[in-house]
């Protein structure tokens, strides 16, 4: 008897999302399955490229096929559909489906580094990616992504984005002379993010990426005031002062009602290029403590290499310039686990292709 396309959603009625626990087929995840003789193809819509379920997914499925079905040969294709969260700013970028705020309760951390290659981890899954530099006055994406022109400006006084490695970036850096300060007071701040999010041909996004200002300032209250369904990313350090810092982040986005995705350990560790051994030199564990404290996602450890340091000053990310380094390989990890807490906060108690 032939295998019909009623067949293959009936054995696949079983088969859950890992993360939003519920049915494949009830959510609408899978597409146009067709059977020739016992060969079956069909096609997997994901909640995010960057799903780091991908593999065991894929795998219920060709079990479940063969199992219940016997099918000898499964053919899974792949697409994905990113679910939004950002459904109260539309007005002011209509095409971005989700914002990411990635911030740190002081600087030196590295966040900066962090967001610019959790933007590059995100394209490089195949989602449309933009990443704003929203630190007014110490911007680091010109540095970091090598581009030092002014963008170009439409009619309208729309400004095109540069586009580079995939990502299309703005930054305060673009538009000033080198060397050159800003000195402004709150008002100004707040008319200057207003304009890189509602002037700015964005387009569609999957994710705008957005690398924070250190502390809990005006900028942080004018972006969290304009696109209320952001969605926050701590960076720390390993050490255990670092914890106060990261308590008054969260406060603030607390207060303010954004949703902390989760906290980042930011260099754990140094790796020595030579012999690969890895040194704790500022501690260990505080990002941890601080998740388990928080009850926010843990999204891992990303160590500090001689090349993530060569790469933030080359101008191409360490995603770019040195894929293969631990901390890229630390770094690709963390960017799925983000993409995974965004689509699970998106689809609570909503349909995948909503």
């Amino acid at each position: 008897m032939a295998i019909t396309r009623e067949a293959i959603l009936a054995a696949l009625k079983g088969v859950q999302d890992p993360d939003l626990h519920k049915d494949l087929v009830d959510l609408g995840m899978i597409k146009e399955p067709k059977a020739d003789g016992v060969n079956i193809e069909l096609t997997v819509e994901l909640t995010t490229p960057a799903c780091p379920l991908k593999d065991q997914i894929g795998n219920e499925i060709t079990a479940a096929l063969k199992s219940k079905l016997g099918a000898q040969a499964v053919k899974l294709n792949w697409t994905s559909n990113t679910a939004a969260t950002n459904v109260t700013a539309k007005d002011l970028i209509p095409g971005v489906r989700n914002v990411i705020m990635v911030a740190a309760g002081k600087g030196g951390v590295g966040k900066s580094t962090v967001a610019a290659n959790l933007a590059n981890a995100l394209a490089q899954h195949g989602a449309e990616v933009g990443l704003l530099d929203a630190d007014i006055y110490g911007p680091s994406m010109p540095t970091m992504f090598g581009i030092h022109e002014q963008p170009i400006a439409t009619e309208d006084q729309r400004i095109i984005p540069h586009v580079k490695f995939g990502v299309k970036v703005m930054s305060m850096g673009f538009l000033l002379a080198e060397g050159q300060a800003v000195v402004w007071r709150g008002p100004m701040l707040d008319s200057a993010i207003r304009q890189f999010l509602g002037q700015v041909e964005w387009g569609n996004l999957d994710y705008l990426v957005v690398d924070m200002p250190p502390g809990t300032g005006d900028v942080q209250l004018s972006l969290t005031r304009m696109v209320p369904t952001a969605q926050a990313v701590i960076v720390t350090t390993p050490q255990d002062v670092a914890l106060a810092d990261v308590k008054r982040a969260i406060g603030m986005f607390n207060t303010v009602k954004v949703n902390v995705l989760g906290v980042v350990e930011n260099m754990s560790g140094f790796v020595c290029s030579h012999c690969q051994k890895k040194t704790d030199i500022f501690g260990k564990g505080a990002g941890k403590r601080c998740a388990d404290k928080y009850g926010i996602a843990y999204f891992g450890e990303i160590p500090l290499t001689e090349e993530v340091v060569k790469s933030g000053d080359n101008g191409k990310p360490i995603l770019v310039s040195h894929p293969q380094d631990p901390a890229s390989l630390a770094l690709k990890d963390f960017a799925m686990r983000v993409a995974q807490q965004v689509a699970i906060t998106a689809n609570k108690g909503q349909p995948v292709t909503a």
